[in-house]
């Protein structure tokens, strides 16, 4: 009888181990375009971000960063947007994603790689809804890799975004990153 009770009483035990792990995966898998941002901005308005086109690269001391547009901004960048003058049209949207760097320990070569995945610093088109901000509206994700979640940057980086991107607002409408060769 000892011996049964002790059996069921691990195997309950290995039960809760096994839900609070399922709990803790889920916890990680957290529905990130449920946020909004300090702004006002919806994360899920960049729906489907993780599959965009490449822009660009940069590095700074600190993170490496991969911009990312979506197939409207991708389209006006190959037309010639924004060197021949004319603004990215309403629809218009566009992704840093950043991540700090490591050295590879792979590589037979020194070459900085991503490590941690760090923050979605986003910018939308729409003349309209972000006529104070010269049309782009700006919306940032930071990301705690030990947590697995995103929160929204309390920071309300609405004007923040806008009066760092107002340097290239006439020569590149709002948008540091050019369109790179392939």
């Amino acid at each position: 009888m000892r011996t049964s009770r002790f059996t069921i009483a691990m195997a309950a035990v290995g039960c809760i181990v096994a839900l609070g792990g399922s709990a803790l995966y889920a916890q990680a898998k957290q529905d990130k375009y449920a946020l909004k941002s300090a702004s006002g901005i919806p994360f899920s308005e960049w729906k489907g971000y993780e599959d965009w086109s490449v822009v660009s690269s940069a590095r700074t001391d600190d993170v490496l960063k991969v911009i990312v547009a979506n197939p409207t901004m991708i389209a006006a960048y190959k037309s010639g947007i924004p060197g021949n003058g004319k603004p990215f049209p309403d629809g218009s949207k566009i992704a840093k994603l950043q991540w700090s760097q490591k050295k590879s320990t792979e590589a037979p070569f020194v070459v900085d790689v991503p490590d941690a995945y760090k923050q979605a610093f986003l910018m939308q088109r729409d003349s309209k809804r972000f006529a104070k901000s010269d049309g782009w509206g700006y919306a940032v994700f930071n990301y705690d890799a030990k947590a697995g979640t995103f929160t929204a940057d309390p920071t309300g980086v609405q004007d923040c975004g806008q009066s760092c991107h107002v340097k290239v607002k006439e020569s590149k409408d709002s948008i540091f990153h050019p369109y790179q060769m392939r």
